[in-house]
C-alpha cells in the first residue's frame, strides 16, 4: 500500500503539527450567574462547579478567571420575584442591582469584555421573553421593552449586547436605539438560531425563569428545522448583528456549520447548562473522563465553525490548558 494515512498519526508531535482544528480560551465566553446581596456564593444544584454570585464574591472570582487567561464573560442575573413585573420594568431601571454589577465590574476591571443578556424573561413576572397579553407573546410591543433594557445596559458599561428574546425585528431596533444614544462601538451578538430546546433546564434553575405557562415554541425556533435558521441569519445581517449565534450548541453543529458557510460575519454557538450537565453527572458517576470529554466536545463545537463558545466549562478549560 503506498497510502497510509496512519503515518501521519505515528506520534504527538506529527499529529500536533497537522491537525485541523484549534480551541484555546481566546474561544471562549465565560456564563455567570448574578445575585443581589452579600457574601453569596450559592451552588446550582442542576448544574455543579456554577454558582450564583453575589457582586463581592463574583468580583473576586473574577480576578481568578482573569488570572486563567479568561477575558470574556457574560452575565445573567436572578431577580427576586417581587421586582417583576408584566412589563420587565426594572430591566431599566437605576437601580437595578444588574446595571451597578456591571458599572462597578468594569471600573475594576476595563480590559473585561463583558456580554449581557437582553431578554424580558429574567425581569418578566409571565416568564417569558416577550409581552404577554391574554396568552398570547406580542411581539412588536417587546421591542421598545428590549431597547429600553440594551441602552441600561450599554450606559453600564456592557461591550456585547445579547438579544435571547427571539422577537423578530429587535436586531434593527436595537440597533437604532444605541445608535441614537450615542453607543455606535457597542457590538450586537444575536441569538440567530435559537432552538426550542429540552437542554434549558438547569439555566431555568438557576435563575428560576421558566415560563408561568405555555411555552416557547411560538418564538424559539423548532428543532426540526435547519434552513430556517439561514431566514434568521440574513434578517440578523441585515439588521446590524457583529455576530450570529446558535443555541444549542452540540446538537445542532450542522447548524452552526451552515452559518458558517453561508455567512461572513462571525460565528457563535452556546454550550448551554443541558449540554454540560450531562458530562458533569457521567463524570461524577465515573463514566466519562470529564476533562477529555469536555475537550473533545468543545472541539467539536469549534471545528463545526464556532469562532466563539459560550460554555460553563469555560474556567476547567482554562485551567486545565495553564497546567
Amino acid at each position: 500500500m503506498y497510502k497510509r494515512p496512519r503515518r501521519n498519526r505515528v506520534n504527538h508531535a506529527i499529529r500536533r503539527m497537522i491537525e485541523e482544528t484549534s480551541i484555546t480560551t481566546a474561544n471562549l465566553i465565560y456564563p455567570m450567574f448574578l445575585v443581589d446581596g452579600e457574601n453569596i456564593k450559592e451552588e446550582i444544584a442542576s448544574l455543579p462547579g456554577n454558582f450564583r454570585w453575589s457582586l463581592d464574591l463574583l468580583l473576586k472570582e473574577l480576578e481568578e478567571c482573569i488570572r486563567l487567561g479568561i477575558d470574556k464573560v457574560v452575565l445573567f442575573p436572578a431577580v427576586k420575584e417581587e421586582l417583576k413585573d408584566q412589563f420587565a420594568s426594572y430591566s431599566y431601571q437605576k437601580e437595578n442591582f444588574y446595571l451597578k454589577a456591571i458599572f462597578e465590574i468594569k471600573k475594576r476591571f476595563p480590559n473585561l469584555v463583558l456580554m449581557s443578556d437582553v431578554a424580558m424573561d429574567p425581569y418578566s413576572s409571565d416568564g417569558h421573553d416577550g409581552l404577554v397579553r391574554n396568552g398570547k407573546i406580542l411581539n412588536d410591543e417587546t421591542l421598545p421593552v428590549l431597547s429600553k433594557m440594551a441602552i441600561a445596559q450599554a450606559q453600564a458599561g456592557i461591550d456585547i449586547i445579547g438579544p435571547s428574546d427571539m422577537m423578530d425585528g429587535r436586531v434593527a431596533h436595537i440597533r437604532a436605539a444605541l445608535d441614537k444614544e450615542g453607543y455606535k462601538e457597542t457590538l450586537i451578538m444575536s441569538y440567530t438560531a435559537k432552538y426550542a430546546s429540552a437542554f434549558y433546564g438547569p439555566f431555568r434553575d438557576a435563575l428560576d425563569s421558566a415560563p408561568k405557562s405555555g411555552d416557547k415554541k411560538t418564538y424559539q425556533m423548532n428543532p426540526a428545522n435547519k434552513r430556517e435558521a439561514l431566514i434568521e441569519a440574513r434578517l440578523d445581517e441585515e439588521e446590524g448583528a457583529d455576530m450570529l449565534m446558535v443555541k444549542p450548541a452540540t446538537c445542532y453543529l450542522d447548524v452552526i456549520h451552515l452559518l458558517k458557510e453561508k455567512s461572513d460575519l462571525p460565528i457563535t454557538a452556546y454550550n448551554v447548562s443541558g449540554e454540560c450537565a450531562m458530562v458533569y453527572a457521567a463524570a461524577e458517576k465515573g463514566w466519562l473522563d470529564y476533562e477529555a470529554t469536555m475537550t473533545e466536545m468543545l472541539l467539536s463545537i469549534r471545528r463545526a465553525g464556532a469562532d466563539g463558545i459560550l460554555t460553563y466549562f469555560a474556567k476547567d478549560f482554562a485551567a486545565l490548558q495553564i497546567r
